[in-house]
């Protein structure tokens, strides 16, 4: 199994090569939603990968990567570095990047943090931020209610699949990511949203309620952004319709340069 350490952190990761004639392709760079690992690519990486390169990798405290005892190993800041070197062990200069969820949130703050490594950012039932101090107080309050319960009910909390779905081995590990990684610290990403300018597809399932009007949102701000609703898909958009979705997210990277 490929793991990159992490100053003693090892962080789990898979390359899946594209056809050999694609070599030389900047890869895509997917990021899962937290709770989730990897293995929630499963659907679509060999779609995917019939066009460049696919990096996925477990966050801190998720699925096989570890989960350290320092709760300040948890922050978005970590998770940015650890994406850097994650394409930097791919020899990859540049990526397109994807995730969902938090995967979607941290991909925006790595294009913000290194823009000269981004040719393109998929956001996949994804959400900016908030502007608003009180509601962040408020999501913040349930990421905080989310890692009690995994403290006292184990990774059963996050749902009776989680385990086996996704290779959690570390209830610990996935209560100190929602209190340092699923929580937010303030609105710098909501409000640098006009500085992006690389193309963005923004995808979101239709019956994703929560995220559809953070869809509309990413829309309005990000100039450059093509937006694509998934029908009869939920939250987890790419394992709902994965044929739906594949199909989009391979007409979009088939549109860039």
């Amino acid at each position: 199994m490929p793991y990159l350490d992490r100053a003693g952190t090892r962080i789990y990761y898979e390359i899946t090569e594209g056809p050999e004639d694609l070599e030389g392709r900047a890869p895509l760079l997917l990021s899962h939603g937290y709770g989730a690992s990897s293995d929630m690519w499963r659907p679509n990486i060999a779609a995917l990968a019939a066009t460049r390169p696919v990096i996925t990798w477990d966050m801190r405290g998720h699925g096989r990567s570890d989960s350290p005892d320092d709760q300040e190993q948890y922050s978005h800041a970590a998770c940015v570095a650890d994406m850097a070197a994650l394409l930097d062990a791919a020899g990859a200069e540049r990526a397109v990047l994807g995730g969902l969820s938090l995967g979607g949130f941290l991909s925006l703050e790595f294009v913000l943090e290194h823009p000269e490594r981004v040719d393109a950012v998929m956001l996949f039932d994804t959400g900016p931020g908030f502007r608003s101090d009180q509601a962040r107080h408020e999501w913040n309050e349930r990421a905080g209610q989310t890692a009690s319960r995994l403290e006292r009910d184990g990774i059963a909390a996050l749902g009776a699949s989680a385990a086996a779905d996704y290779g959690h081995r570390s209830a610990r590990g996935l209560a100190l990511a929602a209190r340092g990684m699923l929580a937010q610290q303030d609105g710098r990403v909501i409000g640098a949203l006009a500085s992006v300018k690389v193309p963005v597809l923004v995808l979101v399932g239709a019956r994703d309620k929560a995220f559809l009007p953070a869809a509309d949102y990413l829309t309005a701000k990000i100039p450059s952004t093509v937006k694509v609703v998934v029908p009869d898909a939920g939250h987890v958009s790419n394992a709902d319709q994965p044929a739906l979705f594949n199909q989009a997210v391979l007409e979009f990277l088939g549109g860039l340069s």
